[in-house]
């Protein structure tokens, strides 16, 4: 009898997803690719570019002088003292743990930028595909970017529409 109660139950609330879902209108759009289509973005990237261009010249520099440094160091290692030596180990050491913590402070601030640049351009794909959408009556849209989880994407794609509506 409670078997009999929960089949009951399980069938009811299976027709009534049924339902809803048949009654819903669902669409899909491939976010990744319209993001990448759009000017913007295109903008954003070449910024972003010349940000980790700068941090990338400034390390190599900061690298190279310690490379010189080192050089020099070995070079006149037998010269000196143990105890001037040991200084030197000790500056070359700092110098170390000093382009390590600007790598790790660069690629933070890198993220952070590209955070903020990128914001706005998604912002903006979000609401031309929103607008789009309830435009043609769609009450769900669905991501359909390679590893969102979509297997099937027979439904309408909002692509070209949402292209249209940015000007692209």
């Amino acid at each position: 009898m409670k078997n009999l109660k929960l089949f009951l139950v399980a069938i009811v609330l299976f027709i009534g997803a049924t339902t809803v879902n048949a009654q819903s209108k669902i669409a899909h759009i491939d976010t990744q690719a319209l993001v990448e289509s759009m000017p913007q973005m295109k903008t954003a990237q070449s910024e972003l570019e010349k940000i980790r261009k700068t941090y990338d010249t400034e390390i190599k520099s900061l690298a190279k002088e310690l490379d010189t440094k080192i050089k020099q160091y070995e070079a006149e290692a037998e010269s000196k003292s143990d105890e001037e030596n040991g200084k030197r180990v000790q500056e070359v050491q700092g110098m170390q743990n000093n382009i390590a913590a600007y790598r790790q402070q660069a690629l933070q601030d890198l993220q952070k930028k590209e955070v903020d640049i990128l914001k706005p351009v998604l912002e903006k794909a979000r609401a031309a595909i929103q607008k789009v959408a309830r435009a043609q009556g769609f009450q769900y849209v669905v991501d359909s970017s390679q590893g969102s989880g979509i297997l099937l994407a027979d439904g309408k794609d909002l692509m070209g529409d949402v292209k249209k509506d940015l000007g692209i």
